[in-house]
């Protein structure tokens, strides 16, 4: 089985990691998403953790698990941080495939997003 754990930051505004969550819902039922589960993750701040998430994947059945950084830019926590918390996890479970897809801003599509967005917003208000 795959799995793919969105990994967000974390907020002390439960709000805000509610919409991580509801973000993982949409993406476990886009017709694109190949991964078998799909469920969210947080760096801190909220539940549940990168190594509690990634486990709860292996514990429902997970071979492959792609850890992906909804992060939009390159900071420690993304060059350093996730991949700390994702060496640990490959250590203790050598027989599980544990990727790091690349982080989120750093695909092309978001600039494409960035100006499909701006301009919805300018025709809104001219």
């Amino acid at each position: 089985m795959k799995s793919l754990l969105l990994i967000a930051h974390g907020s002390r505004r439960e709000a805000s990691n509610e919409e991580i969550r509801q973000l993982t819902g949409k993406l476990q039922r886009h017709p694109s998403n190949d991964a078998d589960d799909t469920s969210c993750a947080f760096l801190e701040l909220a539940e549940p953790s990168i190594p509690d998430g990634i486990q709860q994947c292996i514990d429902r059945g997970a071979r492959t698990v792609v850890v992906y950084p909804y992060f939009l830019s390159q900071g420690r926590h993304v060059a350093e941080d996730i991949p700390q918390e994702v060496a640990q996890k490959k250590l203790q479970h050598p027989d599980v495939e544990i990727i790091i897809a690349n982080y989120f801003g750093s695909s092309d599509q978001v600039v494409e997003l960035l100006a499909q967005k701006t301009s919805e917003t300018l025709q809104q208000h001219p």
